[in-house]
């Protein structure tokens, strides 16, 4: 059903702009709005980097991993000639692993089938892999000016807060993506990073600068008792608890054994200490060899969908019959493709 917004006319996207121009952040990845008046032009390779990188994760923790990346492979065609498991290993602790594997696929997509220039709509950049809704209408908008509504979480908090939605925003998303189309003017992509920044400084998540924003004249949450009370929360469901045993195995030297996750499925293709299943109920532990065994602790890790409790064992034993994997020096151990969830594993063992 569709809602009636409070304030169903488009937003000031000059006031917006002027804000724009005076406040706008300094990113690694951003062209500043004078050097885009003067006719420099955003790298699309650089800004698709950086969207995909800050999917669920904080500016903050993206800006090394972007340079990094950008070090190492300069361009998308460096990115598509390089292993999936550099890549990998480069992105370890960014969360979201199925991201590096698309991205890694996307750079090869773009050499080979758009002689590593990235399409200039929204339309042709969700053909590309791990390129959604959101993504594309970014990429299209900071580099190429497309006048396409540009909604994330933060300008789904600013629009819930401009309507006082009175509703969870999920209920509401095409209202909210339609008052943003509304709005977008010629300058689409310094309008979209405006917005950006409005969330991200301005209309934060646990605190607002109304008097500071350009769009308090017409905001409808800031004229309530709590402004923060927008986005109107949804009803909370409780995640599922699945449990499993982790074995961290070392030899006489002090090596540590590890291997590589099935390439599909969840941190697919990442590194790992061998596991049992992972299941709703707790098992008895069955260790992949022989040894003394010592509890060394427990790690709780919460994925998207389910919350994991892992108990973790540790044992020094022989490197012959564990299968495919490979012996690692405790020392190397932060160059490998590691999640978080088993460098927890590792540090409660007593590594990392």
């Amino acid at each position: 059903m569709t809602l009636h917004l409070a304030n169903p006319h488009p937003l000031d996207a000059p006031a917006v702009l002027a804000w724009y121009d005076r406040h706008a952040r300094d990113l690694p990845w951003r062209i500043p709005p004078a050097e885009r008046r003067a006719g420099i032009r955003p790298d699309p390779y650089r800004v698709w980097l950086s969207e995909v990188m800050l999917q669920q994760t904080t500016v903050a923790a993206v800006k090394a991993y972007f340079t990094r990346f950008t070090n190492l492979w300069p361009s998308v065609h460096d990115l598509a000639a390089a292993p999936l498991d550099a890549v990998l290993r480069e992105w370890a602790g960014l969360g979201y692993y199925a991201r590096a594997r698309n991205l890694h696929a996307c750079a090869q997509v773009v050499v080979r089938d758009h002689g590593g220039v990235f399409p200039a709509t929204s339309a042709a950049l969700r053909t590309l892999p791990g390129i959604g809704a959101y993504t594309s209408a970014a990429i299209a908008a900071i580099c190429f000016d497309e006048p396409v509504a540009v909604l994330d979480g933060n300008l789904d908090r600013v629009l819930a807060r401009y309507h006082a939605l009175p509703v969870p925003v999920r209920e509401a998303k095409e209202d909210l993506r339609a008052t943003l189309q509304a709005s977008v003017p010629a300058r689409a992509g310094d309008f979209a990073q405006a917005m950006m920044d409005l969330g991200a400084t301005i209309c934060a998540p646990r605190k607002v600068a109304c008097l500071l924003c350009p769009l308090q004249p017409g905001c409808r949450g800031t004229r309530t008792a709590d402004p923060v009370a927008f986005p109107v929360k949804p009803a909370k469901t409780d995640k599922p608890t699945r449990h499993g045993h982790a074995y961290v195995m070392r030899d006489a030297d002090g090596d540590v054994f590890l291997r590589s996750r099935p390439g599909k499925g969840l941190l697919a293709g990442m590194t790992e200490v061998p596991t049992t299943e992972w299941s709703s109920t707790a098992h008895e532990t069955i260790p992949p060899v022989s040894a003394a065994w010592r509890l060394a602790g427990q790690v709780v890790h919460v994925f998207t969908h389910f919350r994991l409790e892992l108990d973790v064992w540790t044992a020094t034993v022989s490197p012959e019959g564990l299968g495919d994997g490979w012996w690692a020096d405790p020392g190397t151990l932060r160059s490998e493709a590691l999640p978080t969830l088993f460098r927890k594993v590792l540090a409660t063992a007593g590594l990392q």
